[in-house]
Formats: C-alpha cells, sequence, structure tokens
C-alpha cells in the first residue's frame, strides 16, 4: 500500500481508504463480518476509513467505532454530517444547532475522542456558509476535530467556503470528497482543478460507478436498503445507461487486452489523477474486498489512459444523475420560474 498526503494537512492516507456505507442494514447486517472485513482492510495497509451518520442510520459508525477498538491511533477517521437523521425536520443540514449534536452522536458511535477528517455530506441552501464555518471552526478549536471537509460540493460553493473562511477568520475546508470514476469525470473540468488551486485533499467515492465498473457481465438491479439509494441508476430504459453500457463493453476489452480486471482499470484510472489523494473503496462482501484490494499496485500508462479518453472523453459525466446532487436551482421548478 503507497500513501499520499492528504492536501496541506501534512496527513498522510492510504491510497485506496475503506468506504463503510455497505456496512449495516444497507447492505451487510452481519456486524462480526463486517469487522473482520475492515481488519481485513487495515492488515492490508489501509489507514484511512470513511463513513457516514447516515449509513444505515448510524449503525455503519456503531460497526466502524466496534471493529477500531486497539487500532483507532492508527487510523485516520472520516464520517459526515448533513442528511436526515430520523423525523424531526431540525436533525440535518448545516446548522449550528445540528452540527453540535451530530458530531457528539457520531463521536458516541465511533466510540472516540476525535474524527479526523469531519465532512459536510452536501451544500445546505437554507443555512448560511459562515455559520456552518463557524460551528465547524468550534469543533477543530475543541479538539473534536481534525480536519473540516465537504463532499460532492460544486466548484463555485467551494471557492465561496474558501473566501467565507478567510474573510471571517474562520477554519476552512481542507477536503473534498467528489464523484469520480470513468462514467463520472465531470468533476475533472472544475471541482478536481479547484481543489487543487486550494491545496485540498481530495477523497474521490464511487470508483466502480455504483457497480456498473464491477465487472459483472451486467448491472444488476438494486435491493433492500441500496435500492432506496442508488433508485434507477441501472434502468436500461434510460438512454444514458444504454451509453454506459456500450461504455462498459469497450472498457472490459481494453482492461483485458492490458491484462487487468475491469474493476482493477477503474480504481486505477481515478488513481491517475494528480489532484486524487485517496480513492473510496466500498465492499459489502469479504470476497469482493479481496478482489478490489488485489489490484493496489495497477498503474496505468498513457497509451491506456489514451483510450479511455477515447471512451468516455474527459470532463464528461455519461449519466448527471449518478451525481446525487441535483442543484436546488434545477431541481426545484418554483427556482426557476416567476410566480
Amino acid at each position: 500500500m503507497k500513501y499520499r498526503v492528504l492536501g496541506g494537512t501534512g496527513i498522510s492516507v492510504s491510497e485506496f481508504a475503506l468506504g463503510a456505507m455497505t456496512f449495516g442494514s444497507f447492505a451487510n447486517a452481519d456486524h462480526d463480518e463486517s469487522v473482520r472485513m475492515i481488519h481485513t482492510a487495515l492488515d492490508a495497509g489501509i489507514n484511512t476509513i470513511d463513513t457516514a451518520d447516515t449509513y444505515s442510520q448510524g449503525e455503519s459508525e456503531q460497526i466502524v467505532g466496534k471493529a477500531l477498538k486497539g487500532r483507532r491511533d492508527n487510523v485516520v477517521l472520516a464520517t459526515k454530517f448533513w442528511n436526515p437523521m430520523g423525523d424531526d425536520v431540525n436533525r440535518r443540514g448545516g446548522s449550528p444547532r445540528w452540527i453540535k449534536r451530530a458530531v457528539e452522536e457520531s463521536l458516541r458511535r465511533l466510540d472516540t475522542d476525535y474524527i479526523d477528517v469531519y465532512q459536510m455530506h452536501r451544500p445546505d441552501p437554507a443555512t448560511d456558509i459562515e455559520e456552518t464555518l463557524a460551528a465547524l471552526s468550534d469543533l477543530v478549536r475543541d479538539g473534536k476535530v481534525r480536519v473540516i471537509g465537504t463532499s460532492t460540493f460544486p466548484a463555485e460553493q467551494i471557492v465561496e467556503a474558501q473566501w467565507v473562511a478567510e474573510k471571517r477568520g474562520l477554519h476552512r475546508f481542507r477536503t473534498e470528497q467528489p464523484p469520480y470514476s470513468i462514467l463520472m469525470r465531470g468533476v475533472e473540468a472544475d471541482v478536481l482543478p479547484t481543489a487543487q488551486r486550494y491545496g485540498m485533499g481530495v477523497l474521490t467515492w464511487s470508483p466502480l460507478a455504483a457497480g456498473w465498473l464491477s465487472g459483472r457481465a451486467a448491472p444488476a438491479q438494486a435491493t433492500g436498503g441500496r435500492a432506496e439509494i442508488v433508485g434507477d441508476v441501472f434502468d436500461l430504459a434510460d438512454p444514458a445507461n444504454q451509453t454506459k453500457l456500450a461504455a462498459v463493453e469497450k472498457l472490459t476489452k481494453l482492461a483485458a487486452d492490458a491484462g487487468m480486471s475491469l474493476p482493477h482499470l477503474a480504481v486505477a484510472f481515478v488513481l491517475a489523477h494528480p489532484a486524487v489523494s485517496s480513492v473510496i473503496i466500498g465492499a459489502s462482501r469479504p470476497q469482493h474486498l479481496a478482489d478490489l484490494l488485489a489490484g493496489v499496485d495497477v498503474r496505468l500508462g498513457d497509451d491506456v489512459l489514451d483510450k479511455i479518453d477515447e471512451i468516455v472523453p474527459p470532463g464528461v459525466t455519461v449519466r448527471q444523475r449518478d451525481t446525487y446532487y441535483p442543484p436546488p436551482a434545477i431541481a426545484d421548478k418554483r427556482l426557476r420560474r416567476l410566480s
């Protein structure tokens, strides 16, 4: 396992980070097996684990906390807030009221005194970013959080947050966690260059494009809790998904010709971008994790990267809905029409 520095934080993170979204009722409800998978990742040299309060409504954080007993000091632990945690309308978002409660609940579930990277899961149009940054700065000063970051923020909101932090003397976001894969390359045009400009570390999610690049013959329809998240991402009646399917067929052949599996090609592609600090891999079963870890040393040459560019051009996201962030100004028609 190789390591990279997380932006300008001075924190070294493994090139592979373990994503814990699949641990819990969302995908794998077997706590003991999930703990063993986390230990497998740590034993393989992974030192970074990413979770969120919303994953299985806190169950993922509990599993991670259980797995890290006796090993916490050697792990860069990242979690997130913002998504709803129950029916109370104030148990969500980026308000100081919720942030200060959310962090205490995450610390309790994770059974730790501090969080290394505390990330805002999505932008909150209802809360002034200055309010959010002020609350997060308090957490850093109190020692409950080491570094603050964002997830799936558009470039312009990353810039705004940086400016507000500088103007108000607040701690600034030091990391961004964007969706990035061969099928979701939109961040190459703006988010990744912006992160580089501000010295932000980048932890990418969904390198296998929600399973499209998993190497299976055809994407399967999601079931259970996972279906609520991925929705129609595999609906082949969608023309964009047909485009993805055609691209996957070409990428599968390209990987075979290069002597590697499609998942290894997909993860190595993400790691080839100079802005990326670590790529978050996720697995619901031990064998899936073992298969991904087997590709830790795979690197792509310019010839392979050029061929990938021919299949999916740089800066192109084949299906925009796969980013799971519809900008409010687009999603809410009331913001697009005069009343």
